[in-house]
């Protein structure tokens, strides 16, 4: 399984992630949630490694648009549902290491020691 990078194309955090892979000349995958969505099985198995609360990117756009029905009182099941509904609502990047291991957001420090 090679290293895939999960995000949106014109992120300035995933322009960044992928920048500094490409500059370690790091090979990767990239899927864009936007044409590709997200699989639910990967989905959960994220939450299952990071956590949802790691996971859904409160502070972006897409979630603080919700209605504040659906923002209060999130549990792990109603993340993965607003997450798979609109992926933009998933942090970016998760990247996916060799091994199944996976970094969420981005930290150049982090980034580094991708090989």
């Amino acid at each position: 399984m090679p290293i895939t990078i999960y995000g949106i194309k014109n992120c300035d955090t995933m322009k960044k992630a992928r920048a500094a892979l490409d500059k370690k000349k790091v090979a990767y995958d990239f899927h864009d949630y936007k044409t590709k969505g997200i699989d639910k099985t990967k989905l959960e198995g994220w939450v299952k490694k990071a956590g949802w609360e790691t996971l859904l990117n409160r502070a972006g756009t897409t979630f603080k648009k919700l209605p504040d029905k659906d923002k209060e009182g999130v549990t792990e099941a109603k993340a993965i549902k607003l997450m798979l509904a609109q992926p933009s609502m998933i942090k970016r990047p998760v990247l996916e290491l060799l091994g199944g291991k996976i970094l969420v957001g981005f930290k150049p420090e982090d980034y580094a020691k991708v090989s």
